[in-house]
């Protein structure tokens, strides 16, 4: 499966190089509007191909994205020292409204995988573009834009608890959920590794998970992007990892169960908007969303935090 990465920043070139290493995809093509550095880019990953999995990589305009089953977005301008990723919001939007459609037009059937921050809104903002762009071709559009959402955040908080327990954070089985942001929810609740509660394993295993331990692991995951962005202006080598299993979700078909954005419209008093659940993705994008067993404090920072996205929304489309 061709993959194409519009974007070629940080992030973009880091997941490119992360799908060359893991070997996804059948071709990597490159766009930036600045094609010089999409030419630069393509050479320097191409040139580390032979150490692993020998795709072709090549920079390239929108039209040659044609049959491209995966288009990654990672095109906008970046988040500065101390900026929140809401506040980027009305930077980026007219970039998406510009690019979308010649990617779309070269590539119909494509899925948009969107990493640009604000990541929630943009995932939103981009179904909106494709909804208009393909209003007459019944294109199922939901399922087919995936918002990289909380995928890097759910990892840190599998490494921090494997790294507080001692084990591999491989086996650990939690999720963030809601805005990748300020207001994510760590769904402690539903933490477990194997097949025990994460707290019956930390008392078994003598690392209790005190409040402290809960607050320490729930600031490291929520600031962990502001202390990056602090040491060397951005982050990219996660967000390019998850853009990978993402798309390695989708070429290998393998009905993967990863924290994804995507619209939602039917959960009790929880606005419309685009955020982070527990999502199945296959061949064609989206297969179905979950809806965790949540406690009553976990469901209401969730409202909070699809409520604090709503607003955002508003401001941008009113």
């Amino acid at each position: 499966m061709k993959i194409g990465i519009v974007g070629c920043g940080h992030v973009g070139s880091a997941s490119a190089y992360a799908c060359v290493m893991r070997g996804i995809g059948s071709e990597i093509v490159l766009v930036d509007k600045n094609h010089d550095l999409a030419v630069a880019q393509a050479e320097d990953i191409f040139h580390a191909a032979p150490f692993s999995s020998g795709i072709p990589v090549r920079a390239g305009n929108y039209s040659d994205l044609d049959d491209a089953g995966i288009v990654m977005i990672a095109a906008g301008v970046g988040q500065k020292p101390g900026e929140s990723r809401l506040s980027l919001l009305k930077r980026n939007s007219d970039i998406f409204e510009a690019i979308i459609p010649p990617i779309l037009d070269a590539a119909p059937n494509t899925i948009l995988l969107v990493s640009s921050n604000p990541v929630d809104i943009m995932t939103h903002i981009t179904v909106d573009i494709v909804k208009r762009h393909s209003a007459a071709s019944n294109r199922p559009v939901a399922a087919k834009v995936i918002g990289s959402g909380t995928i890097l955040d759910t990892a840190r908080f599998r490494a921090l608890l494997g790294q507080h327990l001692g084990i591999s954070s491989q086996s650990v089985h939690a999720y963030v959920l809601g805005e990748h942001g300020d207001s994510e929810v760590l769904h402690w609740s539903g933490a477990n590794v194997g097949n025990l509660r994460v707290e019956n394993f930390a008392a078994q295993s003598k690392c209790p998970i005190t409040d402290d331990v809960k607050q320490r692991i729930d600031d490291s995951v929520r600031n962990a992007a502001y202390k990056i962005i602090k040491g060397k202006g951005a982050t990219w080598y996660g967000i390019g990892a998850g853009m990978a299993v993402i798309a390695k979700a989708i070429v290998n078909n393998e009905n993967a169960v990863l924290t994804c954005s995507s619209p939602i419209s039917d959960l009790d008093n929880i606005p419309h908007v685009s955020m982070s659940l527990p999502r199945i993705i296959a061949k064609n994008g989206i297969v179905q969303t979950l809806y965790p067993d949540l406690n009553e404090a976990e469901y209401k920072d969730l409202q909070k935090s699809a409520e604090i996205l709503a607003e955002a929304l508003s401001e941008i489309t009113s």
